[in-house]
């Protein structure tokens, strides 16, 4: 969804991702940072993945509704078609324009969930992840407590996808895989606590931007 005016002619935007395990506010989160950067008079187009594309929309409902059992191989291209749609429909357009592009889960979650979570193959992954196209300018991953996320989903009170219905054991595996991640990679990414309010919360993530990306004025105003 794009706000904003129009990017800068001839200048390419900036791709920032959100990422984290189930009821970290990665959602709520992009949405308030896509208004903060909107506020400073950048075209800002929010998106998600699985899908942020027609095609991609579409194996989104194949991947979190269940009703299909995937292999783990398996369910891993499906994710890596998706991001391939997504891609080539909506953020590497979006950037050629200067655009910012938002988005709530890119490629990290993938090896997070497939690679961490259920056990898929990491060299695999790896390989696709280097043949996607674009690549991030700034990862946030929000880390936020088991506690704190059954809580937080509990209280959305919204039908569980399938990832959101496996085991404690898994969603652990994810949290301890996103660090690594994070830790393997920290000029790109930044890792915030996200037990916090969600004002305290988007408060790291507009100062981290600040601190990292060159955003007209300041997006602490």
């Amino acid at each position: 969804m794009p706000t904003g005016d129009a990017g800068q002619a001839g200048a390419r935007g900036r791709f920032i991702t959100l990422e984290g395990g189930e009821g970290a506010g990665k959602s709520t989160q992009a949405a308030l940072l896509a208004e903060a950067l909107t506020a400073r008079g950048l075209a800002v187009l929010r998106t998600r993945e699985p899908g942020g594309a027609p095609g991609a929309e579409v194996l989104r409902e194949l991947l979190l509704g269940g009703r299909v059992e995937w292999s783990a191989p398996a369910e891993t291209l499906l994710h890596f078609a998706a991001r391939a749609e997504h891609v080539e429909r909506t953020i590497r357009p979006a950037l050629e324009v200067g655009m910012w592009v938002v988005c709530d889960r890119f490629y990290d979650s993938t090896m997070a969930y497939q690679g961490y979570g259920l056990g898929a193959d990491r060299a695999m992954i790896a390989t696709l992840t280097g043949l996607v196209e674009v690549h991030p300018d700034l990862t946030i991953v929000l880390d936020v407590s088991e506690a704190v996320a059954v809580e937080r989903q509990v209280r959305r009170g919204m039908d569980a996808d399938r990832y959101e219905r496996l085991d404690a054991f898994f969603h652990r595996r994810v949290r301890a895989g996103f660090r690594e991640i994070a830790a393997a990679a920290p000029a790109r990414c930044v890792v915030v606590g996200a037990d916090r309010s969600v004002e305290a919360v988007h408060a790291i993530l507009v100062a981290e931007l600040s601190r990292v990306l060159d955003v007209p004025g300041d997006l602490r105003r």
